[in-house]
């Protein structure tokens, strides 16, 4: 052991260079496998990532003024207390689009516990009399700091408010016809708005989240059942949010294996380099008395030293400077730190790491010891396939000998060709994945028509019979923007059996029908046909062309499925017909709601606030739900990953050239015996890794994009969605992310293959031994 010892110590000197590549290259993939999994906790569960920034309270009581909450904070378990708050009920409207909201009276400075995290404008102050909204409520109005609502308080008189900021909070969020919203107040002002206000509400923050149900027993027996209107339990607001971020966790976690994937093949790819350009050293080893075990050994304890050597350096960094970093990625750094389950990763990953690099070393140091103890000519043995006819004919057309040289370096033998090449092409395969789903997300942004969301606005008249039904028409369609108005109904059907609801819906008429968007099949333009959605196909097990039969009210009703829509809402499990087949069954059926398709470039909110001033209150207007709007966390985590992946195949490239380089640097003495100088030898290197480069990166590109549309149309049919929805990159993305690869790996070649290239002819003679 001490021979192994001593052999180790001194290898380490004499190959300072590559040791410290490996150290880093270690380090390197480590920081990037823990900013990838802060990413992915970051953004697979924005309701966390919210609860554990503010502080939030595990449970919100609501009671009424009389109650004396000072107490609670004295109970066992009760880690702070937020409040208590005033509160009043109120109905703000802005555009058109009302929403009821529970207005809390609260100071000038945020409170410490359960603060709202204000991501737009700013906190209340005493120079304007504004409304901090909760984010769900401001998206729902249409409303942006500055913006001035219409309040309309419990004694009904309206008012004006300026919305001073936007804030998440860690609770239940609005959904119209739901319970009331969020919103923050000043205590003046909310004795303007509701005077006659006479509820409270007190937010608990626990020390074990696991008394809550023994904590709340507690607090009602202390304050009295009779004045406890309602208890709101964190895991209610989890709940909630919970359809959301299981979209975001399935669609990070193929990312997550994805880039753990590449950092494995970059680590394990760094190591076994680094043993195949030992072999000389090993023959000599062997020749003085080393047994193969030895040999393994000695591999093993340096690189298990430079493994938790980088290791260590890749996790102190990210522990002490993630946070700095600027953008989303230092924000996901920072907020982890404070996630569930942090130490475990922190932990999990770098000991994981080390057992990988372990695995690596033992198999590429096994290889090792089976090398012959006597030294071969390495010179005698060919280094690749002899040149082949059309290399030949492309000397004779004069291409430039560092072209065809490089080709021939790149590719000189199957197997390793294929490995090398499949290596570099699992980063960019997984960028291009990545690609895909910030273009599907543009789609849904961009051209919402194509993704099963062409109308921009729903409308319904607040007070029936305000308008007639030709009022009505004329008032949708005054809007110059409005491109078409198509009536709408939506009832509860059961389906066969009787075991459970779907939604059954009437759009458009057979005159004007409605524009859904069928992705198999064709639209339903008869009576009797509807199109339905992949949730319902799946849970009705039936297909396109067949006939169901389902229950509304009572009534039987029986559709022709002749298409498959799109479907963003209720998981999919929705048929749509035209409004004349419901009322073929029901002629006393009228329409619901309008839904209103605005015209290419058109600002729905600047129609919905026309809408409203033309019908002076009396149509409530909505934007209708946009899948985006959930999926929007997903844009900022994307393009970090990008970020995190392009650093692993940086990795892997630089692994890639300086094999190369070291296996280019015994053919020097043939180069240049027939006459190749040394920019032309240095060319030849670099074109080697360009060629390298450019095969691994079309190869990684089509292969995303045929994984990428794979994965979104999977994740889409599994959600209810549908398949059809993956949009493949512009080509001119796909085009620059080749092009960067091999520039890439062109400039990182330029200055070793320099180097060798100018090497003395003693140390390349050497090389051949």
């Amino acid at each position: 052991m001490r021979a192994t010892l001593r052999w180790a110590h001194a290898d380490l000197r004499a190959h300072r260079g590559q040791s410290l590549f490996v150290v880093l290259a270690s380090a390197g993939i480590i920081a990037s496998l823990l900013l990838a999994v802060a990413l992915f906790s970051y953004a697979a569960n924005p309701w966390q990532r919210i609860f554990t920034q503010s502080k939030g309270a595990h449970v919100w009581l609501h009671t009424r003024v009389a109650a004396d909450t000072d107490a609670l904070s004295g109970l066992d378990g009760v880690a702070g207390v937020s409040g208590p708050y005033r509160t009043g009920r109120a109905t703000l409207e802005s555009r058109g689009a009302r929403a009821s909201v529970s207005l809390r009276a609260a100071g000038t400075e945020p409170p410490q516990i359960a603060r709202p995290l204000v991501t737009a404008g700013h906190w209340l102050d005493t120079q304007t009399a504004g409304v901090v909204l909760e984010s769900s409520v401001a998206r729902v109005l249409w409303a942006e700091p500055g913006d001035t609502l219409t309040v309309a308080g419990s004694d009904g008189t309206a008012r004006t408010l300026r919305v001073a900021g936007v804030a998440e909070a860690a609770e239940p969020r609005y959904r119209p016809g739901g319970e009331p919203g969020i919103g923050w107040v000043l205590p003046g002002t909310l004795d303007a708005v509701a005077p006659h206000s006479t509820g409270q509400s007190v937010g608990l923050r626990l020390d074990d989240p696991a008394d809550i149900d023994f904590t709340v027993q507690q607090a009602v027996t202390l304050l009295g059942a009779d004045r406890v209107a309602q208890v709101t339990k964190w895991q209610q607001a989890r709940a909630e949010a919970g359809s959301d971020d299981r979209l975001l966790g399935q669609l990070f976690a193929v990312f997550g294996l994805g880039a753990l994937l590449a950092a494995a093949l970059a680590a394990s790819g760094a190591i076994s380099a680094r043993i195949r350009g030992q072999l000389r050293d090993i023959s000599i080893l062997k020749a003085i008395g080393f047994t193969p075990g030895q040999v393994v050994r000695g591999f093993l304890v340096q690189h298990l030293a430079f493994a938790l050597l980088g290791v260590t350096l890749g996790t102190a960094a990210l522990a002490l400077l993630g946070a700095r970093i600027p953008g989303r990625i230092g924000d996901a750094a920072g907020v982890w730190q404070d996630l569930p389950g942090h130490t475990a990763v922190m932990l999990g990953v770098p000991s994981g790491a080390v057992l990988l690099i372990a695995t690596a070393t033992g198999l590429a140091a096994w290889r090792a010891g089976r090398v012959p103890p006597v030294p071969v000519a390495r010179a005698a043995l060919p280094s690749a396939a002899p040149m082949t006819g059309l290399g030949r004919r492309a000397l004779g057309m004069r291409v430039p000998p560092a072209l065809v040289l490089g080709w021939r370096a790149a590719f000189p033998r199957r197997t390793r060709t294929l490995i090398t090449v499949a290596r570099l092409a699992l980063p960019l395969l997984m960028i291009t994945v990545a690609l895909v789903a910030w273009s599907t997300l543009d789609m849904f942004r961009g051209r919402p028509a194509e993704m099963g969301v062409p109308a921009a606005l729903t409308v319904r008249a607040e007070q029936p019979g305000s308008l007639t039904g030709q009022e009505l028409d004329r008032a949708l369609t005054a809007p110059p923007d409005v491109a078409a108005v198509h009536p709408g109904v939506e009832v509860a059907a059961l389906v066969p059996g009787q075991t459970g609801t779907i939604t059954l819906r009437g759009l458009g008429t057979a005159r004007a029908p409605y524009p859904f968007t069928v992705v198999e099949g064709r639209t339903a333009d008869g009576l009797d046909e509807a199109v339905a959605g992949q949730g319902l196909l799946d849970l009705l097990d039936v297909r396109v062309g067949d006939w169901v039969r389902m229950t509304v009210e009572g009534r039987p009703q029986i559709l022709h499925i002749v298409g498959r829509s799109i479907e963003p809402e209720a998981g999919g499990r929705v048929i749509s017909t035209t409004v004349d087949t419901l009322q073929e069954r029901d002629p006393a059926l009228r329409p619901d709601f309008h839904l209103l398709v605005l015209r290419p470039g058109a600002d729905p909110r600047a129609v919905s606030s026309a809408l409203a001033e033309r019908a002076g209150g009396a149509l409530e207007i909505r934007e209708t739900a946009n899948p985006a709007d959930r999926l929007e966390p997903a844009r900022g985590v994307i393009a970090a990953l990008v970020g995190v992946l392009a650093l692993i195949g940086f990795l892997e490239l630089l692994t890639l050239i300086s094999t190369g380089v070291r296996d280019r640097g015994r053919d020097l003495l043939a180069l240049k015996a027939i006459g190749l100088t040394p920019r032309q030898i240095s060319s030849a290197i670099v074109a080697a890794a360009g060629f390298t480069a450019l095969v691994a990166a079309a190869l990684g590109t089509g292969l995303g994009v045929l994984s990428g549309s794979w994965l979104v149309d999977t994740q889409g049919r599994s959600s209810g969605m549908g398949a059809g929805i993956a949009h493949v990159p512009p080509a001119v993305l796909l085009v620059s992310v080749v092009a960067g690869a091999v520039l890439g790996a062109v400039a990182a070649a330029a200055v070793p293959a320099a180097r060798t290239a100018r090497r003395r002819l003693a140390d390349s003679l050497s090389e051949t031994l």
